[in-house]
């Protein structure tokens, strides 16, 4: 591995026959043949990155797809849609819609979580913005669960069947076929 100092005349060089036209790989090579060094396609785009030197510009192939009579070679996005493409839909590209906060009518204790009891509220507020503490609810919690009641009702999703009865829950082993 070559140490990270190029010496001026490899810098020179690699200026030279970047402005050629010639690819990273072929630098390279004309490089380490040039003054013996062992300086790999990796290398020699870094340094010239580090130079200043802008990428050279990809070439695209052309189309494999035949164009029609009468319509140019490049495809139109009805056409891409139409061949099966992965095209993200419309409505991917407009703006979303606000979305409605659910909100209950209890005010917070906002109680940190080193001083929070067992029988305490986990719902936490706070937070939102860099080095904004973070409270807890902290008012007297649900049996079976980690929230006041209505917490709990905000953390459920509407329309769904209401937790089992608390109790202890028991787990099962069973084997993968």
């Amino acid at each position: 591995m070559e140490p990270g100092h190029w010496p001026s005349e490899h810098s020179d060089a690699l200026r030279d026959y970047f402005f050629k036209g010639m690819s990273y790989a072929k630098i390279g090579k004309e490089i380490n043949a040039r003054f013996g060094t062992a300086y790999t396609r990796n290398a020699v785009a870094g340094r010239a990155k580090r130079l200043g030197l802008a990428a050279p510009e990809r070439m695209t192939s052309p189309s494999i797809v035949p164009s029609l009579p009468g319509e140019s070679a490049l495809l139109s996005p009805h056409r891409l849609a139409s061949q099966g493409l992965n095209l993200p839909p419309k409505s991917a590209l407009k703006p979303a819609a606000p979305v409605k906060l659910r909100c209950v009518g209890i005010k917070p204790r906002l109680i940190p979580l080193v001083e929070l009891a067992p029988g305490d509220c986990r719902y936490p507020y706070g937070g939102d913005k860099d080095g904004e503490e973070i409270g807890f609810c902290g008012h007297p919690r649900q049996p079976g669960s980690s929230y006041c009641t209505p917490h709990a009702r905000l953390t459920r999703r509407s329309g769904t069947v209401p937790d089992r009865a608390a109790g202890p829950v028991v787990l099962r082993l069973v084997t993968a076929a």
